[in-house]
C-alpha cells in the first residue's frame, strides 16, 4: 500500500474514531446538548485534530515500534484538540462543559492509544509466533495459496508466510490473505536473497509438471528448502491444508503428465480371471500386482524365485482387503518343468512376465547369468504359456534392447525375439512392452544416489553427458497392463517418454531436494563403464513406426528374429568364455553377424 492511500485511511479512521469518542461521551453524560451544537463540538476537535496532529508529525510515526515518546505525541494533540475545541464553542455559544470536556478528553486519549499501541501489541505477538519460524515464500498467488496462507498464519510450527511470488502481472504489488506479491518468479532470487527467506512452497496444484519443472529450476538457485502442494488430482475436494504440504519429488520433474489407463479395456481381460505375475516380488512385478489387484482378478498368482519379497508382497496385498484369491509360488523361472506345472496347475488367462536379470554391470560379470534367467527363463516361461493356452502373455522388457552395448540389453533383445517367434505358432497372444529407467526400482541411480547424499557425498554419476528416460514404478506397471489390452501379438510396445533426461541434472535435482547444496554434497565423475552407452533408444531404425495405437503408446515393427542363431548360442553357451559369450551377445543381439563369424558358428556347431 502507498504513503498516499495509507495516509487517507488513516484520516478517515481518525475521524471515526473521533465520532466515536465523542458519541460515547455523548451517551455518558446527560448534557443539555443540542443536535446542532453536538455537530459544532464534533467539528471542531476534527479541525483541530488534524491541525495539531500534522503540526506533531502524527502520521509520519512509525506505530509498530511505538513507545513513551509516541504516548506523549497522543497526549499532547488529545490535550490541545479538546482544550481549543472547548475554547472555542465557549467564545461561541458562551457555554462551559466543564464535565463533559474531562471525559471527552480521557475517552479520547484511550481510543486513540489502543489504536495506535494495538499495531504495536501484534507486532509483537507476530514476531512471538515467529521465533524459531522460517521465513516462507508462497509461489502462486492463487486459492490454493491464499488459503494455504492462512492457515500458516493460524499457527505453523515451523513456518511463518511473508508473502507470495506470482507471474500474473495483474496481482503484482496487491495484498492476499494480508501478504503482498512480492515479483515473479524470474525475481526469485534477488526477493530471497534480500528478505532472508529459508523456505519456499510452490502452492499452484494445477501446474503442469513442464511449468513446474522450470519453477523449480529458480528454486535450486536459491539456497531455501523447496516443497510443493500435490496437483489437483491429489487434493481430495479441492481443501488444501497444512499436511498436504510435501517435498518436490524426482518424479514430479520428468516434464511429462501421468499415463492413464484406460481401465474399462483391461478390466475386460483380468476381472474375474486367474492372473500370474513372474518376478512378483520385483519393484516392477510387486506394483503390477498392486495395480492387477483393483481390478478384481478371479486369483492373482505370485511367482518369485525369493521367499522374503514374496512373501513381504503378499502381506502387503492382504491389506488391501481384496476379494481375490491370492497364491504365492516359490519358483525359479530357469526351471522348465515347474513352470509347466505352475501353469497346468493354475491355468492362468493372463501372464505377467517381469522376472529378469537388470543389472548392467553385473551382466558384464556374469553374462552366462543372464542368458539363463533373461533368454532361458523367458522361453520357459512363453513355452509354458503355450502349453497351457494362456490367452495374453505379457513380457516386461527395456529400452537398452535396442541396439544394446550391454550383456543384460542384449540378452532382453534376444528374449524379445523368443516371445514374438513363440507368437508366431501359438495361440496365445504374446507381446512385449518396453520402457526406459523406472526411479526408485532396485538397481537403479535414485537409490543409489540418495545412499550417498545420506554418506555426505560424493555422488557418482559415469559421465556429465550421460542421458537417460524416466518413468516411474506405477507408469511402468500401467503400461504392462495397458499393452496387454491391446495385444493382437506379436507387437513390442513402447512409451512416449518425453524428453531424456541428464543424469548430472538429476543428481543436481536429488541434492536438492535433499536439502544440500552442490558445494556441501559433491558429485564425482566416474567414468563410462562396460556395457554403457551415453544414450538410449526405445527404437531401432528396422523397427521405427510413427502410429500412435493409444495416448503415449507406440507400436514398433516386427524386425528380423534370429531363433536357429538364440537356439545354437543357448546350447553353447556353457563351453564359451565369457568375453566369447559377451561378443556373441552383442552381435546377434545387434543382427551385425559377418560370413566368417557364421561360418565359425556352424563349425562350433558341427563339432558338439
Amino acid at each position: 500500500m502507498s504513503y498516499r492511500l495509507k495516509l487517507i485511511f488513516s484520516l478517515l479512521m481518525d475521524a471515526v474514531l473521533l465520532l466515536s469518542s465523542f458519541i460515547f461521551t455523548y451517551l455518558l453524560l446527560p448534557t443539555s446538548i443540542s443536535y446542532n451544537q453536538a455537530i459544532i463540538i464534533y467539528s471542531l476537535s476534527l479541525l483541530f485534530y488534524y491541525i495539531f496532529a500534522y503540526k506533531e508529525q502524527f502520521y509520519e510515526q512509525l506505530w509498530s515500534y511505538a513507545s513513551i515518546r509516541e504516548f506523549l505525541i497522543i497526549l499532547r494533540l488529545v490535550g490541545t484538540t479538546v482544550c481549543l475545541t472547548m475554547i472555542t464553542y465557549y467564545m461561541l455559544l458562551k457555554a462551559f462543559l466543564p464535565q463533559f470536556t474531562i471525559i471527552y478528553s480521557l475517552v479520547l486519549l484511550i481510543i486513540l492509544t489502543s489504536s495506535r499501541y494495538g499495531v504495536r501489541v501484534y507486532r509483537e505477538q507476530m514476531q512471538e509466533l515467529a521465533i524459531n519460524k522460517k521465513k516462507t515464500l508462497i509461489i502462486g498467488a492463487g486459492s490454493a495459496g491464499g488459503m494455504l496462507a492462512k492457515q500458516l498464519m493460524q499457527g505453523h510450527d515451523q513456518l511463518i508466510p511473508v508473502g507470495f511470488i506470482d507471474d500474473d502481472s495483474r496481482k503484482q504489488g496487491l495484498y492476499l490473505a494480508g501478504l503482498k506479491v512480492l515479483g515473479k518468479v524470474e525475481q526469485l532470487r534477488e526477493i530471497v536473497q534480500e528478505m532472508g527467506i529459508e523456505h519456499l512452497i510452490i502452492a499452484i496444484p494445477s501446474l503442469k509438471k513442464e511449468e513446474l519443472e522450470i519453477i523449480f529450476n529458480e528454486c535450486t538457485k536459491t539456497n531455501s528448502k523447496t516443497q510443493t502442494l500435490p496437483f489437483i488430482e491429489d487434493i481430495v475436494m479441492g481443501e488444501v491444508k497444512v499436511n498436504h504440504i510435501r517435498d518436490v519429488k524426482v518424479e514430479d520433474l520428468l516434464g511429462r503428465e501421468p499415463i492413464l489407463l484406460e481401465d474399462n479395456s483391461i478390466s475386460e481381460y483380468i476381472a474375474n480371471q486367474t492372473v500370474l505375475v513372474s518376478g512378483a516380488g520385483g519393484s516392477i512385478g510387486s506394483e503390477i500386482c498392486r495395480q492387477i489387484l483393483i481390478f478384481s482378478p478371479k486369483r492373482l498368482i505370485l511367482l518369485g524365485h525369493g521367499e522374503n519379497s514374496i512373501y513381504s508382497i503378499l502381506l502387503e496385498l492382504v491389506d488391501m482387503k481384496s476379494d481375490s484369491e491370492l497364491i504365492p509360488v516359490i519358483a525359479d523361472i530357469q526351471d522348465k518343468e515347474r513352470m509347466i506345472q505352475v501353469m497346468k496347475k493354475y491355468q492362468p488367462a493372463v501372464v505377467y512376465h517381469a522376472a529378469a536379470h537388470k543389472h548392467v554391470p553385473l551382466m558384464e560379470e556374469h553374462p552366462e547369468e543372464a542368458v539363463k534367467n533373461n533368454i532361458i527363463g523367458t522361453r520357459n516361461m512363453a513355452e509354458a504359456a503355450h502349453q497351457s493356452q494362456v490367452n495374453v502373455f505379457v513380457m516386461v522388457s527395456t529400452d537398452k534392447a535396442v541396439n544394446p552395448t550391454s550383456v543384460m540389453g542384449s540378452s532382453k533383445r534376444l528374449a524379445e525375439m523368443l516371445v514374438q517367434q513363440m507368437n508366431k505358432v501359438s495361440t496365445t497372444r504374446f507381446v512385449a512392452v518396453r520402457f526406459g529407467n523406472v526411479l526408485g526400482s532396485r538397481g537403479s541411480v535414485i537409490p543409489l544416489f540418495k545412499k550417498q547424499i545420506e554418506k555426505g557425498g560424493p555422488i557418482t554419476v559415469t559421465h556429465p553427458d550421460m542421458v537417460r528416460y524416466f518413468m516411474t514404478i506405477p507408469e511402468a506397471s500401467r503400461l504392462v497392463l495397458q499393452a496387454g489390452a491391446l495385444a493382437l501379438g506379436g507387437e513390442i510396445f513402447i512409451l512416449d517418454m518425453g524428453k531424456p533426461v541428464r543424469i548430472y541434472d538429476l543428481a543436481k535435482n536429488l541434492i536438492k531436494l535433499s536439502g544440500y547444496t552442490t558445494q556441501e554434497i559433491s558429485i564425482k565423475f566416474t567414468g563410462i563403464r562396460q556395457g554403457e552407452k551415453l544414450f538410449e533408444e526405445l527404437l531401432n531404425k528396422e523397427e521405427m513406426d510413427d502410429q500412435q495405437i493409444y495416448p503415449h503408446i507406440y507400436i514398433g515393427k516386427s524386425a528380423t528374429l534370429y531363433i536357429e542363431e538364440i537356439e545354437s548360442l543357448i546350447d553353447l553357451y556353457p563351453v564359451m568364455s565369457k568375453e566369447e559369450l559377451r561378443e556373441r551377445l552383442l552381435t546377434l543381439a545387434n543382427r551385425k553377424e559377418t560370413p566368417e563369424k557364421q561360418q565359425e558358428i556352424a563349425n562350433m556347431l558341427s563339432l558338439s
